[in-house]
């Protein structure tokens, strides 16, 4: 258990869905404070994600189709942590997949809670440095439509700013990248 945290009493579980890449309870809880009451919850195994940086300082993002907004978004390579999987696996197969890059230098920014209103989901955020083109990327997965973005963290900043599509962990993401990207 973390320190400061208590656990709540489980009245009763009940799950509702459980897909490939997370599932969906809604739980009767008591909590700490003796309240009681239905929380949902979807439990997701995490995700990492890779904020790849080229010699010449420029950020390689992707800009990709998404299903829930039905639109695309600015978003650093990222993917869901597949079962007991390092996180640092997740985003050297990522970067590939997604960019056709592969990273010498890596460097771990630290993690973070995604929605913990009604998530379990961390993610786990890294910087990569020193990128090779790959001759030949690996295909991208069957279910993603991707293209790849090169920017300076000037530019992504201001795209954030003038209301471009940019997801949460990403912007979160640059916050812990920043004191190691060239000004």
């Amino acid at each position: 258990m973390k320190p400061g945290s208590e656990p709540p009493e489980i009245l009763q579980q009940r799950l509702f869905y459980q897909g490939r890449r997370f599932s969906y309870e809604v739980n009767r809880l008591r909590i700490p404070n003796g309240a009681v009451g239905e929380w949902e919850c979807i439990r997701h195994p995490g995700g990492a994600l890779v904020i790849p940086v080229t010699s010449e300082g420029k950020l390689v993002l992707v800009r990709q189709y998404r299903f829930a907004i039905e639109g695309r978004t600015l978003e650093f390579p990222a993917g869901t942590i597949d079962n007991n999987e390092d996180p640092a696996d997740t985003v050297k197969r990522e970067i590939q997949e997604e960019t056709g890059y592969r990273a010498h230098k890596w460097r771990k920014l630290g993690q973070f809670i995604l929605a913990p209103g009604y998530s379990d989901e961390i993610i786990y955020s890294f910087l990569a440095e020193d990128l090779e083109k790959l001759e030949k990327p690996p295909a991208q997965d069957e279910d993603e439509d991707i293209d790849v973005v090169l920017m300076t963290p000037q530019e992504l900043e201001q795209a954030i700013l003038d209301g471009e599509p940019v997801d949460s962990k990403s912007i979160s993401s640059l916050l812990l990248a920043k004191p190691f990207l060239q000004s």
